[in-house]
């Protein structure tokens, strides 16, 4: 792939053909001088390898030997790698010994077929190398040691790694300081102004603009911030699709028209403030700029387009206005990142005189330019001595040119001093476009398959070596922006001069073919060997040593009959191929031909309902993804002639019917994503049971295991599993499935290992008593019950020193949590959920107490009850209980993300408010930082005075929901005082009359929702309010009998945006004042028959007053009908976002019924599957 890394393919080359396999092969076809010969011919080429990788800087001729060199290498080992697969084939085939492999199981097919074929393979490869080696002669190439190479990994820092950037941006205060001049202060003629910042690569264009973007003056003066990455390709649909991806969350339709585009695109800016940062723009054409420049005219006066580039040439297309050039750093900014990364590890010579003046000089040669200080200075950091600093200097960087600007040749350095293996993975990531987002763990896989990844330690796994692999090129700054989510994992991006070096490093073996690409050949160069790919281009590849077939795109395709058989019989030496998104309905009989394949990637092919029986003749398959394929219904029989499949991911297969039988013999399995029981054993022997599991015990990850219910012989099934011995799973789903309830079936018998670090019970119908082996997970950090099941107590997991998250769902015979009242001991608090940071307790009805035994125990004892209530969860940060009569439990003095009360008691709530006056040394007063609060259905009357109470404590909050208060006469007069209260929902609260004398006082209020109010008065006559002075945006009124017409303070919500106007049945007009609503983007008028008449575009009674209104949408919604685009957006926003987990099972039954229309949409199986999703993908990720 890359110079600098024939010499480990030499290597591994010497060392396969040493393998046994090989020498069998060679003693019983006679070939074994031949294998001799080539040995010794490689081992002579090795020892001159390293003259020739330095020589090939300046040398042409030397290069060229170098390319014909490494396709051979690459030829001999598709050679190797097919002999050692036909022995694994034969070998499993016998089920013989392999001592016996050669002998027998060759010779029952023809003796001399197989052995002649490869012999003439290994003879032309052989005549090859020696004709390479010749010409090594000629080119005075001269034999090298090669320095003893100690474990990179064991060169790294000793440090955990944080995946924090080096060094915070450094030097930029004078730049950003000007752009927010620009972008604040300066007054434009034109209403669109853009700001080219220009400089050459890697001085920090994105990242000041990044850094200006995140400025929260900036935030506050912009009603959009748009960012898009435009990068080599101007394409005009692209970076419109882009933009109303990043305004809207969510990609514009499929297929649709340029004209379509470009409607939405004015229909979110037009009219809106907005800043757009185009980012890494190459483009030179004026006409292309101005198609685009014209569609992004329509934003108020103040927008501005910050445009980033490194040619002064874009700027002057872009712009009239002057350019912010970017400079390098000061000398001593400089020398302050230099040294802050060089000497990371080290800060005693950061005062040496020896290296500063050495340093010093190494600087010199960076320009000022942050990203070449950084990666250089990451590679010296890794170098001890003053000599090895001197060498570097003296030897390597007194090579490179001394042009100003040349960037990549510095840049090269680094990559030339990383370990063999690190420059194979560097280079894959060509493959990738710029300012794509890597997934580190599929990147590793990927790797893995190539075989990047060496395993010189066999107690470390190749995917835990690949890993340190990805962590070395971070430290050296060759990834940024590093991010690790529980739920995504760690991904990564990589600098577009990054990439320009792996696209330099990778040469003619790596390119891309996209459709969007002004620069599409004709066909791939032969000598290609990883292609990422447009599957609409599939037809230019011509080439058959092609090695990675990887899908460019990220939206979906459409592959035909014909372009499937193209691959396999074009592309036999494949070792990863994707083919995900690709509407697949079927896959090739054929596919088993491609015989080295190591990843397959057919996850989100929708129609995918059958895997071809072939597929298990794929023995060198290590990982095979499948997720998403959701009309699957089963895996291929035989699937244990998969020897080496390490990865089979199945997530969301809901259909699958069963695990085929022999499964358990893949003991090289890390993930497993679903196990299937077989219900009522329909598949009979073709089926796995759960004792197949037994010695799986390297999954790791997630392993979710459904239909437990149908189990037969359950207790010596779940026993035989073995989950015990799964040290490495972090995540563990039992899922009981639809059969009846079984008693004698028992949690008990499932027990994970105590590394486990998640664990879901999913309508568990057994034995209700919890598992006692629960105490023993002590490093649990996330807990899930979710019925129906029969469980009467639970324990109350108080003790699990790691335990983050706690959610109960549907427990619907729920009593308690098991264990008496506390004692209120000091030892009791310290180790009472001393990490539980989320809580949600849904659907419980039956559960009145926290504890068994109660602390109360009658209504009036009120003060013997908070004193005996004194245990408090102590970093609980979000609390949610619906449907549950809780009246005693822990308090929650912490809670400050959200709290959410629902048909429950206040009980717990006004103790833990009382808090403060029993507990006058708390750091903060309790529920103090609160931000957001929901309440409704209290058991006991919650009347005004109490509620005023309670919100007076709550001084941080910022939304406050209302919902089914009947007591509710008035708003709460403490709101007024409550500055930071941005959001107000009040619903079903049938006794509230007026919103006044507290509403004209929330002026900072930015929107309101009042819903179902049927006592409700809305004008304020008599009361001076607003005159102008309001933050309202968004208004919603729904179901006001009373509302006869809009109030009169309407008129003065002069920044008001968004209206809706739904079920109003006595509104019959709007009033004038509507036309000074100049800010108002979108009027939503549903089931107001009398008032849709008069808003009739054109010839509307009403129509004048709200023909300036962009987006208007008016009509009929009830049973049946469809829903209308505002109540379908604000529902499909919640289930994309799924942020909050309370939605479906409190938030949903309260929309429905605000718009009775999403019954129509929202089927049980959908309404089903959200509740999974909520709880699957975003199960505790609250705060």
């Amino acid at each position: 792939m890359a110079e600098g890394i024939a010499f480990d393919i030499a290597g591994w080359l010497i060392s396969e053909l040493s393998s046994p396999v090989l020498e069998q092969l060679c003693l019983w076809w006679n070939f074994e001088d031949d294998l001799d010969d080539l040995k010794s011919t490689i081992s002579a080429i090795k020892a001159v390898l390293l003259d020739a990788e330095k020589q090939s800087v300046a040398s042409e001729s030397v290069k060229d030997w170098l390319a014909k060199l490494k396709d051979a290498m690459y030829d001999a080992e598709d050679v190797l790698d097919d002999v050692r697969t036909e022995a694994l084939r034969k070998n499993l085939m016998s089920g013989n010994k392999f001592t016996k492999e050669v002998r027998v199981c060759f010779s029952r097919s023809n003796p001399f077929i197989y052995g002649l074929k490869m012999g003439r393979k290994i003879k032309a490869i052989k005549a090859r190398f020696t004709s390479i080696q010749s010409q090594a002669n000629m080119l005075n190439l001269v034999q090298r040691d090669h320095p003893v190479e100690t474990s990179f990994m064991d060169k790294r820092r000793q440090q955990s790694h944080s995946f924090v950037s080096k060094g915070e941006i450094i030097g930029r205060d004078d730049d950003k300081a000007a752009l927010l001049r620009l972008l604040l202060e300066f007054q434009s003629e034109e209403n669109v102004y853009v700001i080219p910042i220009v400089g050459i690569g890697g001085l920090g264009k994105t990242a000041l603009a990044q850094l200006v973007y995140n400025d929260e003056m900036v935030k506050n003066h912009f009603e959009l911030r748009i960012w898009v990455c435009v990068s080599d390709v101007f394409y005009v649909r692209t970076i419109v699709e882009n933009i109303i991806k990043s305004v809207t969350d969510q990609e514009p339709g499929k297929n649709l028209e340029m004209d379509q585009l470009q409607k939405q695109l004015r229909d979110k800016i037009d009219g809106k403030k907005y800043l757009l940062v185009l980012d890494d723009i190459w483009n030179e054409e004026r006409e292309l700029w101005i198609s685009l420049k014209k569609l992004l005219m329509g934003g108020a006066k103040g927008s501005r387009i910050i445009v980033t580039t490194r040619s002064t040439r874009v700027a002057k297309v872009t712009s009239k206005c002057q350019p912010h050039v970017l400079r390098g750093l000061s000398d001593d900014d400089a020398w302050f990142l230099f040294k802050e990364i060089a000497f990371e590890q080290r800060y005693a010579d950061s005062t040496n005189s020896g290296f500063v003046e050495i340093g010093k000089q190494i600087l010199e040669r960076c320009h000022g330019v942050p990203l070449v200080i950084r990666t250089i200075a990451s590679t010296l950091s890794f170098k001890e001595t003053e000599t090895e600093w001197l060498s570097f200097k003296d030897n390597e960087l007194a090579r490179l040119p001394q042009e100003d600007g040349e960037i990549l040749p510095t840049l090269r350095l680094s990559y030339d001093h990383l370990p063999s293996q690190l420059k194979h993975c560097f280079a894959y990531c060509r493959l990738y476009p710029k300012d794509h987002e890597f997934d580190v763990q599929t990147l590793v896989r990927i790797w893995i398959a190539q075989g990047f990844v060496k395993q010189s330690n066999l107690s470390r796994s190749l995917e835990e070596i690949g890993f340190e692999y990805f962590k070395c090129l971070v430290e050296r700054s060759f990834f940024q922006e590093v991010e690790e989510d529980e739920s995504r994992g760690v991904t990564c991006k990589m600098h577009d001069l990054m990439h320009d070096l792996a696209e330099s490093v990778a040469g003619k073996e790596s390119c891309i073919l996209d459709s969007n690409s002004n620069s599409i050949t004709s066909e791939i160069d032969e000598k290609c060997r990883h292609v990422s790919i447009d599957f609409s281009l599939i037809h230019l590849i011509k080439g058959k040593k092609l090695r990675s077939l990887l899908k460019f795109s990220s939206r979906d395709e459409y592959m035909n009959d014909a372009n499937r058989d193209l691959i396999i019989s074009n592309c036999r030496c494949l070792r990863v191929l994707e083919l995900r998104e690709l509407e697949l309905d079927t896959v090739p009989r054929s596919i088993h031909k491609l015989k080295h394949l190591r990843y397959l990637d057919l996850s989100w092919n929708a129609n995918l309902k059958i895997l071809p029986k072939s597929i298990c003749k794929m023995q060198n398959l290590q990982v095979l993804k499948l997720d998403f394929c959701d009309r699957l219904v089963e895996l291929p029989k035989k699937i244990e002639k998969l020897v080496n499949l390490t990865h089979l991911s199945c997530v969301y297969c809901q259909l699958l019917t069963h695990m085929p039988r022999g499964i358990g013999k893949l003991t090289s399995l890390q993930t497993l994503s679903m196990f299937v029981v077989d219900k009522e054993c329909s598949h009979g022997a073709a089926a796995a049971d759960l004792s197949e599991l037994s010695h799986l015990n390297n999954l790791r990850g997630k392993l979710r295991i459904t239909n437990l219910g149908f189990m037969k012989n359950a207790r010596e099934k779940f026993k035989a599993a073995n989950l015990k011995g799964k040290q490495h799973l972090r995540e563990l789903i039992l899922e009981w499935g639809g059969a009846s309830d079984d008693e004698e079936k028992s949690l008990e018998d499932l027990q994970p290992h105590p590394n486990l670090k998640e664990f879901r019970v999913i309508g568990w119908r057994g034995d209700a008593k919890f598992p006692s082996w629960i105490s023993l997970l002590t490093h649990l950090v996330d807990i899930d019950v979710c019925g129906p099941s029969k469980f009467k107590h639970l324990p109350s997991f108080a003790r699990l020193p790691h335990l983050q998250r706690l959610r109960i769902c549907d427990v619907s015979e729920l009593e308690s949590m098991d264990g008496s009242e506390p004692s209120g001991g000091q030892g009791e608090s310290e180790s009472f959920f001393p990490s539980l940071t989320f809580l949600e307790l849904i659907n419980c009805p039956n559960m009145q107490s926290w504890w068994r035994k109660s602390p109360i125990d009658d209504d009036k004892d009120d003060d013997k009850d908070r004193r005996a209530s004194t245990m408090a969860f102590p970093c609980l940060s979000y609390l949610c209980i619906a449907n549950c009569p809780l009246s005693s439990m822990p308090l929650y003095p912490s809670v400050k993300h959200k709290l959410i009360l629902v048909n429950t008691s206040s009980r717990p709530l006004k103790h833990t408010i009382q808090m403060s006056d029993t507990t006058p040394s708390t750091s903060s007063l309790p529920l103090s930082k609160l931000k957001s609060f929901t309440v409704g259905n209290i058991h006991e009357e919650l009347d005004y005075d109490t509620l005023n109470e309670f919100l007076q404590k709550m001084t941080s909050l910022e939304h406050l929901e209302i919902i089914e208060l009947p007591q509710l006469a008035s708003l709460p007069l403490c709101l007024q005082h409550l500055v930071q209260l941005k959001k107000l929902e009040i619903k079903n609260c049938s006794g509230l009359r007026s919103l006044f004398p507290v509403f004209q006082h929330l002026t900072s209020l930015e929107s309101l929702s009042i819903s179902h109010c049927k006592e409700l008065e809305l004008s304020a006559e008599g009361i001076q309010i607003f005159e102008d002075y309001t933050s309202l945006k968004i208004l919603h009124l729904v179901n006001i009998p009373k509302c006869r017409h809009l109030p009169e303070w309407l008129q003065h919500l002069t920044n008001l945006k968004e209206l809706n106007l739904v079920d109003l049945p006595n509104l019959t007009s709007l009033p004038d004042e509507m036309r000074g609503l100049t800010s108002l983007e979108e009027l939503d008028i549903l089931n107001v028959p009398q008032l849709e008449e008069r808003c009739r575009k054109d010839i509307g009674a009403d129509w004048h007053k709200i023909a300036h209104i962009p987006r208007i949408r008016a009509g009929l919604v009830g049973y049946g009908a469809r829903p209308n685009g505002g109540q379908l957006s604000i529902y499909m926003q919640r289930k994309r976002s799924m942020k909050d987990n309370t939605f479906l099972s409190i938030l949903l039954p309260i929309f429905v019924t605000e718009a009775q229309a999403l019954k129509e949409i929202s089927t049980q199986r959908r309404i089903d599957w959200l509740r999974e999703e909520s709880v699957e993908c975003n199960h505790g990720r609250g705060p």
